[in-house]
């Protein structure tokens, strides 16, 4: 939902636009992190 704020104020928060993406990079790497291993666990069964 961060970016999509960001981008509704869009000039005025350019300056956020490393910070936001960075933690949505983040976000996203966890997750990609988590489902990896639960797939693990599942093909171990």
């Amino acid at each position: 939902m961060e970016l999509h704020d960001l981008a509704e104020d869009l000039p005025v928060d350019w300056t956020e636009i490393k910070a936001i993406a960075e933690k949505t990079f983040a976000a996203f790497a966890e997750l990609d992190s988590a489902k990896r291993d639960l797939a693990a666990l599942e093909n171990s069964r």
